[in-house]
């Protein structure tokens, strides 16, 4: 089968042919793939800003979707033919993070064990995953809408932590990578309005106009000209999806008294930011961070059952489909931000 394989020593990225992967444990299931996504997080750890398997090549890929064509003896609860999505991430199972509910936090699991970063993904025709990790997507969900799972299900996490965002509330996105427009596409659904979206590149925010939400739609220098214009220009909730660091030390300053700011888009490790704790103090400012996401597939997948295909269009979106053999486009294409996400159909 064909499969994109990374080697981190060397930062080298290759197409290659490997056997196609065996069934070896009773709990293992067998998947074809027909979709898998480039996250950014990809992106970073292609440029080794992010770790990952640095003692084997590994292939990459941890949004995908796809066919069960084979299970491991133990497996009774699905067959061959079902439609699944994969949750990338588990535990150990067995310490004290795993046993209070937390297995993000896990050390040896969660964002540590992540099938496409530390295990064989799914940039790859066909993957093999256990069975805890194997979603059945809905019938009314399609392969394409369902790569969109485990992102999704990362935004589900972030909601439930800065939750409650009350309609009403003045809200801020910083990127419209396609992160942000997941964002946009569930607050809409939810019934907020009052939201802006903060991006540099024109392009992207022109494609985010195709969602139609009415949303306000600004660049980081109209933002900082509202701001200077008028001193109560605030939001109650700043989302950044950036993981830029000089976006989110502006988000700070834009943030009402007892305003919220959620760290959503992924930094490099090395990145810093300056915040004044005395402005911490003072407004009661309260800062979170959302690490990928426990236990939220369930609610990912009703998520994209309510968003349809009013929301989840890929052209709308933003979305470009690519093979496996336009890697290198696909990467470059996101790169320039011509297009908010690529993702490999098979």
């Amino acid at each position: 089968m064909e499969a994109i394989n990374f080697t981190a020593k060397t930062k080298k990225l290759e197409l290659v042919r490997v056997p196609v992967p065996v069934i070896t444990q009773p709990d293992q299931v067998l998947i074809k793939v027909a979709y898998s996504g480039i996250c950014g997080t990809d992106l970073h750890i292609i440029q080794g800003e992010f770790p990952c398997n640095e003692k084997n090549s590994f292939t990459l890929g941890h949004e995908f979707s796809g066919t069960v064509v084979d299970v491991g003896a133990d497996v009774k609860i699905f067959k061959k033919g079902d439609n699944v999505s994969v949750d990338p991430n588990n535990g150990c199972n067995s310490c004290d993070f795993c046993h209070s509910g937390q297995p993000h936090f896990c050390p040896v699991g969660g964002i540590l064990n992540t099938v496409g970063i530390y295990r064989n993904g799914g940039w790859a025709e066909y993957c093999l995953v256990s069975l805890t990790q194997v979603h059945r997507i809905p019938n009314n969900v399609s392969l394409e809408q369902a790569a969109l799972t485990e992102p999704l299900s990362c935004l589900a996490h972030g909601f439930d932590i800065i939750s409650p965002v009350t309609v009403g509330q003045k809200i801020l996105i910083t990127g419209a990578g396609i992160i942000g427009n997941l964002w946009v596409c569930n607050l809409h659904l939810q019934g907020h309005r009052d939201v802006t979206v903060s991006e540099p590149n024109l392009k992207r925010l022109e494609m985010l106009g195709k969602l139609n939400t009415g949303f306000k739609l600004l660049t980081p220098d109209e933002l900082k000209k509202n701001q200077k214009a008028d001193p109560n220009y605030k939001f109650d909730v700043v989302i950044d999806c950036s993981g830029f660091p000089p976006a989110i030390e502006h988000a700070v300053t834009l943030l009402r008294r007892g305003g919220k700011l959620c760290i959503f888009g992924v930094a490099p490790p090395h990145a810093e930011i300056k915040i004044k704790p005395f402005d911490v103090y003072m407004n009661e400012l309260k800062i979170f961070g959302v690490l990928i996401n426990p236990f939220c597939f369930p609610k990912s997948l009703g998520l994209i059952e309510a968003m349809g295909d009013r929301y989840l269009n890929f052209e709308n979106l933003g979305i470009k489909t690519f093979s496996l053999r336009q890697y290198q486009d696909a990467i470059e294409m996101l790169k320039s931000g011509t297009i908010a996400k690529a993702i490999f159909k098979l």
